[in-house]
């Protein structure tokens, strides 16, 4: 079943699904390929990652075939979709490779995200591509493989501790009392596998709850704290290996993010360290926003941790750049 919208520049269709033959609810390479012709138009594929359920989850736009965009509209591309991710797929640069993968939040590439990788590895299955796969990032090449209806992918970066924030402008930042950060495991501290966070623990999901993102210190933050370009706060309240947490990243035109791959591999590799063995979290994100999403993050090692990120996602949307 199709709805067709649009408007300048776009056409979208929402779908149940279909395949090249139209039976198996598979969106298969000959159906990409009879659809869009590289030589007018380029498509795109919607895709709700970390989540089983169309309109749940962290919705990702997946350009897979960019090589006829102007490099110039890249950037221009994701602000329109304005998800918090959008990727733009590219032949391998190394044959031994599936593909390169470049990312763009509304303001900015970045070299790594954990949504768009799930996201892109997921939607060049479902484009017929078969097998494990190898995707270079930003970062450098990321293994991903498949589990049933999931996909995971491995990180191996070194974590890196950035800088240790004061409570008292982290609290401030996410508008509550220096009382809520829970200090007794670690103190906030902004660290990186590849795309920085201000990784905060709170003391109560009461305390989750209630963040009230303050711009203004944000920008504080940033001035104090450039090793990341926008003080993006992950906060989280852990019981046992359940996570509930919440991102906010508004300096880089994100609220909030229903669900934050990247800044989970981040947690998983930090407590690791912290608690000094192998970690296996479940992390709920998103519930707030009413786009609940799960993102398990399994880790092995600790020089460097060796952080899995899997998660489902679902097809939700197809069409055309016709600008």
């Amino acid at each position: 079943m199709y709805v067709r919208w649009g408007g300048p520049g776009f056409e979208f269709r929402g779908f149940s699904g279909f395949s090249a033959d139209g039976a198996d609810g598979k969106l298969g390479r000959s159906a990409w390929g009879d659809r869009y012709d590289a030589s007018t138009m380029t498509g795109f594929v919607v895709y709700d990652v970390f989540t089983d359920a169309a309109f749940g989850g962290n919705p990702l736009a997946v350009i897979p075939d960019a090589s006829a965009l102007p490099e110039a509209d890249l950037q221009k591309v994701a602000r329109e979709f304005n998800f918090s991710e959008t990727t733009f797929v590219y032949p391998a640069e190394n044959p031994a490779h599936t593909a390169r993968v470049r990312i763009f939040t509304p303001t900015m590439e970045v070299p790594f995200a954990g949504h768009p990788t799930i996201g892109t590895a997921i939607a060049l299955r479902d484009a017929g591509q078969t097998g494990d796969m190898v995707l270079e990032l930003g970062i450098g090449p990321v293994p991903c493989h498949f589990d049933h209806d999931g996909a995971a992918f491995t990180v191996s970066e070194p974590l890196q501790r950035l800088a240790m924030p004061e409570p008292d402008l982290v609290a401030a930042s996410l508008g509550l009392p220096v009382t809520a950060i829970d200090l007794s495991l670690h103190a906030p501290v902004q660290a990186s596998l590849g795309l920085p966070f201000v990784i905060t623990a709170l003391k109560s999901t009461a305390d989750l709850d209630a963040c009230a993102p303050s711009i203004s210190d944000m920008r504080r933050g940033v001035a104090l704290y450039p090793g990341g370009t926008d003080f993006a706060q992950f906060a989280y309240v852990r019981d046992g290996n359940q996570i509930a947490a919440r991102m906010f990243a508004p300096l880089d035109n994100i609220p909030e993010d229903p669900a934050t791959g990247s800044a989970a591999a981040t947690l998983a590799a930090l407590l690791t360290e912290c608690l000094g063995e192998p970690q296996r979290l479940m992390i709920t994100q998103g519930v707030a926003m009413g786009r609940p999403s799960v993102i398990t993050a399994a880790t092995q090692g600790t020089a460097p941790v060796n952080v899995t990120i899997s998660g489902q996602a679902v097809r939700t949307m197809e069409g055309t750049l016709v600008y």
